[in-house]
C-alpha cells in the first residue's frame, strides 16, 4: 500500500531512451526488498508524458501487483525489437518514411493526390496492438477503489488547440486545474491517450482525442509541457520522484564537435533534446526555489499560504544516452538504417552522427538492456538517497 506521506511518481518522456526509466523502477523495488520494508505499490499518484507514459500506465494497472508489474516492464523492455514499436520491413518503411521524404522533392507533382501524404515517418501500428496486450485499463477502476493508487496522470499537445493537457483519472473529485495553454482533463485514460503523449514529433502519427465536445488531434506530451512535475502535485503528491531520461546537467569539459554543416537527424535531436528535457530541469529548479522561499517563512506566514513544501528526488542518466545509442546502430532493422541514412544518421560510438535522433528509435535490446542496467547502476550508486526519500532502513 502507499507509504503515509503521499508520494509521486514522474516520468518524463524519451521513445527508447525511456528504458533507463525501467531499470530506475526495478533498482528501486529491488532496493525496497533488500530493506524490509513493506512491499505494495509506493507511489500514490504516477504521472507520465510521452514513453514515460506508457510505463506510468504499465505501473498504475498492476499497482495492486507492484513487484509483478515491475518484473513484467523488465520482461518486455530487455526484449524490445522495433517491429514491435513500429514497421521496420522494407514495404513498411517505404509506405511512410521513404515516402516523406520523397515529398520534399516531388511534393508539387503529387500533393493533389491525398494517399500520398503521409503522417509520419514511421507507421507505430504495431505499438497500439503491444500496449492493448499489455496494459490492462479494465483492471484501473478496482484498483483504484480499493486503495492501492489514488490518481494516474497522462499528458499530451494538441496540434488542434495548441493547448498542452492532462487527462487525470482518480479515485476522487479534484478539481482540474487550468494555466496559459495547459489545462486538465478528468477522464478515463485509454491506450489512445497513451498512442497522443507517445507520438514523437515527426517521428509518429497524431492521435485524435475529445477535449470539450469536439475531436482535437494530439501529438507528444512532452512538446510545450512548462511544468512536468505539476499534475503529481495537483493529484496531491507531497514528496515526488523524478526518472528522467536523459542528463540533465552536462560536465564542464565541453565535447569534440565536427565543423561540418549540421545534417537534418542532427537537428532534429537537438530539438528533441530540447523538447524532452529543457522544461523537466527548469520545473525542477522553479520547485527548489519555491522550497527555499517556503523554508524562510514562520508558521503564521506559512499558514496564509496554499503552497507547501515538496519533497523531490531526481534521478537522470549519468552518461549521455546518445553515446550510447551510437554502440548500437547497426541493430536496427537495415530499412530503418537506410531511412536514417537519408537524414543524416552515420557513422558509429561517439563519433556517429545523428545519434541522438535515432536514440528515440532505437528500440532494439541491445540499447535498451544497456539502459536498464544504467538506470540500476545510478540507483544503486544513490542507495543513500533512495532510502532515505522513502524512509526505508539503511545499511
Amino acid at each position: 500500500m502507499p507509504a503515509a506521506v503521499p508520494t509521486g511518481l514522474i516520468l518524463t518522456g524519451g521513445g527508447a531512451r525511456a528504458a533507463y526509466q525501467v531499470g530506475v523502477v526495478a533498482a528501486i523495488e529491488r532496493l525496497r526488498r533488500e530493506a524490509g520494508a513493506p512491499g505494495g505499490n509506493p507511489f500514490e499518484v504516477i504521472a507520465g508524458t510521452s514513453a514515460g507514459a506508457i510505463i506510468a500506465a504499465a505501473l498504475a494497472c498492476h499497482a495492486d501487483c507492484y513487484s509483478e508489474g515491475v518484473d513484467r516492464l523488465v520482461q518486455t523492455w530487455a526484449n524490445f525489437s522495433a517491429e514491435q514499436v513500429y514497421r521496420a520491413d522494407a514495404f513498411g518503411v517505404a509506405q511512410t518514411g521513404a515516402r516523406w521524404l520523397s515529398m520534399f522533392t516531388l511534393g508539387w507533382a503529387i500533393a493533389r493526390w491525398r494517399r500520398a501524404r503521409p503522417r509520419s515517418l514511421l507507421d507505430n501500428t504495431p505499438l497500439e496492438d503491444l500496449l492493448r496486450r499489455m496494459i490492462p485499463f479494465e483492471r484501473l477502476p478496482r484498483i483504484m477503489a480499493d486503495g492501492h493508487l489514488k490518481g494516474l496522470a497522462v499528458t499530451a499537445s494538441s496540434y488542434s488547440s495548441g493547448d498542452h493537457v492532462t487527462f487525470y483519472q482518480t479515485d476522487r473529485e479534484i478539481e482540474p486545474w487550468t494555466r496559459s495553454h495547459r489545462l486538465s482533463v478528468r477522464s478515463e485514460i485509454t491506450v489512445d491517450h497513451l498512442l497522443a503523449s507517445a507520438a514523437i514529433p515527426f517521428a509518429f502519427p497524431s492521435i485524435r482525442l475529445p477535449l470539450a465536445g469536439q475531436q482535437e488531434w494530439f501529438g507528444d506530451g512532452s512538446m510545450r509541457q512548462s511544468a512536468p512535475i505539476s499534475p503529481a502535485v495537483h493529484m496531491g503528491a507531497q514528496r515526488i520522484l523524478v526518472v528522467g531520461a536523459g542528463r540533465l546537467s552536462e560536465p564542464e569539459t565541453r565535447r569534440k564537435v565536427s565543423d561540418t554543416y549540421p545534417s537534418l537527424a542532427q537537428i532534429a535531436g537537438h530539438a528533441m533534446s530540447s523538447i524532452f528535457l529543457d522544461s523537466l530541469a527548469v520545473d525542477i529548479e522553479r520547485l527548489e526555489r519555491i522550497n527555499r522561499t517556503l523554508r524562510l517563512l514562520d508558521p503564521q506566514a506559512l499558514s496564509k499560504t496554499h503552497l507547501r513544501p515538496i519533497e523531490v528526488l531526481v534521478i537522470s542518466p549519468s552518461q549521455r544516452l546518445d553515446d550510447l545509442a551510437g554502440r548500437h546502430l547497426m541493430a536496427l532493422p537495415k530499412p530503418v538504417r537506410a531511412m536514417l541514412r537519408a537524414v543524416g544518421v552515420s557513422g558509429q560510438g561517439t563519433d556517429a552522427r545523428g545519434a541522438a535522433f535515432a536514440s528515440y528509435l532505437l528500440f532494439e535490446s541491445a540499447y535498451t538492456r544497456e539502459l536498464i542496467a544504467l538506470g540500476e547502476t545510478d540507483v544503486m550508486a544513490r542507495r543513500g538517497d533512495v532510502c532515505r526519500f522513502f524512509g526505508w532502513p539503511r545499511d
